[in-house]
């Protein structure tokens, strides 16, 4: 076998793969230069032409300790772990979590999830710390939105121009990455599920480059993480869904963020009437301020809600929307429309009875029933222009923020969400 003492250089080559010439000249210690040999080397005589691979990134990721929020079970207070978060994989990327906020739809499944030990929240913003494999989009400390649905680009959903369905970053519901069905989140080796692929109840969190969204470094991070969902989901109802046009009758039935956002967006297509719907009349006074004209609680009624609408806009609104999550209230928000053009928007995650059952004359008389998801928008490509809106103070944001938390206090923003006593808790991850 070829040994040798000593290397001559005979090319200077900066960029890899490199060919180097060696002289080989015979010791008294054997080396193997097999194990080295790319398969375009070449060993000819006392020479040997060795092409070297490509090398290692200089610092590769690593697995990183993380403060998170774990969930163990329904309906349970939420337990402050020390959580290992495994390096982003092939065109994933980790992001250190700034500012997380707390949806309805994260209340939702936390008290009804089949799937734990698992860690919430969808509605973030953060700074990416490291790129897996194969990402050249984002660099470390581009400032980003996560996004729970994500857009490839690829799929036929995407290229259609129709859709924001993606079918490869999609809507995750098994509490795993979409890349290999694995979790990034471990306990001494036990894995530690994700929801919505995002998961960003964590100092740190993995997310498919896909799944992300990179923003301004001069937009607040603590202001724009509601656009990660909520108040994009009721604007782009408004505008992309239903397509609300000037002088129209609007009713909204549930004053949350996602109807409020409604409620603003058909302030701004010049909406006539804006009906808001109920049952919390103190939400009455902070509804003015986004748009609602005209407010009703159904418990103050003495007949059905879609009769006392009905009989307010002469036969029915042109647009409603469904913003609770209650499938029976799909029904009254159909019933509230007009015959003939009248458009009904779903947009609430229902906790019980996925099923919706209406008459079929309701359609046949010529409403429409159409469902949002991300209020239409494409994420990626569309999300961009409601960050630049905010920034021109087009849209608002801020007023929908009730409470500022730290971290620690995650349990106390559930509480209040579950008690209706906020619309949107920011919650402040440690510096």
């Amino acid at each position: 076998m070829p040994t040798f003492s000593h290397l001559w250089l005979f090319s200077r080559v900066f960029t890899y793969p490199m060919a180097i010439t060696l002289y080989l000249t015979t010791t008294t210690r054997p080396f193997n230069l097999g194990k080295f040999l790319h398969p375009y080397s070449s060993i000819s005589g006392s020479k040997c032409r060795l092409l070297l691979p490509s090398p290692p990134p200089s610092n590769p990721p690593i697995s990183s300790p993380a403060e998170a929020a774990v969930a163990y079970g329904a309906g349970e207070a939420l337990v402050m772990e020390e959580v290992e978060v495994s390096p982003p994989e092939p065109m994933e990327i980790r992001v250190k979590v700034v500012c997380t906020s707390l949806c309805r739809s994260d209340i939702t499944a936390w008290s009804q999830a089949p799937i734990f030990p698992r860690i919430f929240g969808h509605e973030a913003s953060g700074i990416v710390e490291s790129v897996g494999e194969g990402v050249t989009e984002f660099k470390e400390g581009d400032h980003v939105l996560t996004l729970f649905t994500g857009e490839c680009m690829k799929c036929r959903h995407c290229t259609s121009g129709k859709s924001n369905i993606c079918q490869e970053l999609g809507l995750e519901r098994k509490g795993v990455m979409h890349s290999d069905q694995k979790t990034r989140f471990s306990i001494k080796g036990k894995p530690i599920y994700h929801y919505c692929a995002v998961s960003s109840f964590s100092e740190y969190t993995v997310v498919h480059s896909g799944c992300a969204l990179k923003v301004s470094s001069l937009a607040p991070l603590d202001k724009i993480c509601l656009l990660s969902c909520g108040v994009s989901a009721g604007l782009g109802a408004a505008w992309n869904v239903a397509d609300i046009t000037k002088g129209s009758t609007v009713a909204i039935f549930g004053l949350g963020t996602v109807g409020l956002s409604v409620a603003q967006g058909a302030k701004q297509r010049g909406a006539s009437r804006i009906i808001g719907v109920d049952i919390n009349s103190e939400k009455l006074e902070k509804a003015k301020a986004f748009g609602i004209t005209e407010f009703i609680n159904p418990h103050d009624c003495n007949e059905p809600v879609q009769q006392v609408i009905k009989r307010m806009t002469d036969g029915g609104a042109d647009y409603s929307f469904e913003c609770i999550g209650d499938t029976g209230m799909v029904t009254t928000a159909l019933q509230s429309c007009c015959d003939g053009w009248g458009v009904t928007v779903t947009l609430g995650v229902p906790k019980v009875n996925p099923e919706i059952s209406a008459h079929y004359g309701l359609l046949l008389s010529g409403r429409t029933l159409r469902g949002s998801l991300y209020g239409g928008w494409r994420p990626k490509s569309d999300l961009h222009s409601l960050v630049d809106m905010y920034m021109r103070k087009e849209i608002q944001i801020d007023e929908f923020i009730t409470h500022n938390l730290p971290f620690e206090d995650i349990n106390k923003a559930f509480d209040l969400m579950v008690d209706g006593k906020c619309l949107r808790c920011v919650i402040h991850m440690p510096k």
